[in-house]
């Protein structure tokens, strides 16, 4: 079943053609934190990563994305960029999924904030 889904979907990792794509001319560069895995021709000409689980381009950290784009020549996994302390850890787009921003007063939340800075208008 797992070899029938890979042939015919796209989302599920790789397909067959970008494994043999792969296998005859990909030089494996790094993986990230995620589990992707990041490949290069050896001429440096293309670029591709092959995800762990589901397709999702906003998985890939901001300096894997440059490396892809050819805005950095060097992977991160040889130069790591440089941190600064404010940055936050990537984290993928939730948008669409359980863990999804809810703001104050959103109907996705549990229990509804109290709000008493808030008096409701009431008919005569």
């Amino acid at each position: 079943m797992k070899f029938l889904l890979r042939l015919l979907t796209w989302w599920n990792g790789q397909t067959l053609g970008t494994q043999v794509y792969t296998w005859r001319k990909g030089v494996r560069v790094g993986e990230d934190v995620e589990g992707n895995i990041y490949y290069r021709t050896r001429d440096d000409k293309r670029r591709w990563v092959i995800y762990n689980g589901v397709c999702e381009p906003s998985r890939i950290p901001a300096d894997w994305n440059g490396w892809l784009h050819h805005t950095y020549a060097d992977a991160p996994s040889d130069v790591p960029m440089p941190r600064k302390g404010w940055e936050l850890p990537h984290q993928a787009n939730l948008t669409g999924t359980p863990g999804a921003y809810a703001p104050a007063g959103s109907l996705r939340r549990a229990a509804p904030v109290e709000r008493r800075d808030y008096e409701a208008w009431q008919p005569e």
